[in-house]
């Protein structure tokens, strides 16, 4: 059971219709967020980056 093209297009677009798109009030504190969110992310992983490699050579200077 296939659909034809055209058919499949006019479902995406009423499908589209159905979709509730965020107000510039909502995105700004979500995206607010992810950036924060991502930036303490990497600030922890650098950190903890930091202190393996700090062990790691520390272990390997024991040899």
């Amino acid at each position: 059971m296939s659909i034809s093209p055209i058919q499949f297009l006019r479902q995406v677009k009423q499908e589209v219709k159905k979709v509730t798109w965020p107000t510039k009030k909502e995105v700004i504190p979500s995206c607010t967020m992810v950036v924060l969110l991502v930036s303490a992310a990497a600030v922890f992983f650098f950190v903890v980056d930091l202190i393996l490699s700090w062990g790691v050579d520390k272990i390997l200077q024991l040899g």
